[in-house]
């Protein structure tokens, strides 16, 4: 019997593996559970300003500002919700000192990240209210001008350490996954034509 697709499958096999492996070594030690994954800890270098984790009661506000020194540039902002459970949603309204509307947020998942643009320097406040049905701690990042930011750049910051790793391993998962199909395929075509061959004789 051929076994070129039996080969090509355990190459493919192989990618897969070799993918899960470099996933698994990038992500932290100490993280147990998807729910203690924080973003700040992954993108660290790429946030100006992170929050501590903040309590919000069912139904309470809380407002964070914050000051945008620079102008013409995107924030980008981002919230997370420590230990998220699917009842979970916040209401985000964000407006500077003059009353200004930057707009109204609904957060139904862990994690939200939006950009705003910046014509001039500013003191934004974002009032986030807690409308779900539980006690939520979250934590909320800033970044200025992010795609300026030295951590995109720099070789060896933490961010460039993990996305690039996670971009290979995701190259090479798809391929394994292609590679193997092609394999199982390969297989069958062989199988097929072998009993057509004993069938003639």
């Amino acid at each position: 019997m051929n076994k070129r697709g039996l080969i090509v499958t355990i190459v493919g096999l192989v990618l897969i593996g070799t993918s899960l492996s470099i996933a698994i070594s990038v992500v932290p030690s100490n993280i147990s559970d998807l729910s203690d994954l924080s973003m700040a800890t992954l993108f660290e270098g790429v946030f100006d300003e992170i929050t501590n984790e903040i309590q919000i009661l069912p139904g309470e506000l809380t407002s964070i500002s914050y000051n945008v020194s620079s102008y013409d540039v995107f924030l980008l902002w981002g919230i997370q919700i420590i230990d998220y459970k699917s009842e979970d949603a916040l209401s985000i309204k964000i407006s500077n000192i003059f009353g200004d509307d930057y707009g109204e947020f609904v957060m139904s998942e862990p994690i939200l990240f939006e950009a705003l643009e910046i014509i001039q320097s500013d003191t934004l406040s974002f009032e986030i209210k807690n409308i779900g049905s539980r006690s939520v701690n979250v934590v909320v990042m800033f970044s200025e001008d992010p795609e300026n930011s030295d951590a995109l750049y720099n070789p060896d910051s933490p961010i460039m350490n993990m996305v690039l790793p996670l971009a290979i391993s995701g190259v090479l998962l798809l391929l394994g996954i292609i590679i193997s199909i092609i394999g199982v395929i390969v297989i069958l075509v062989d199988l097929k034509n072998n009993l057509d061959d004993k069938r003639n004789f």
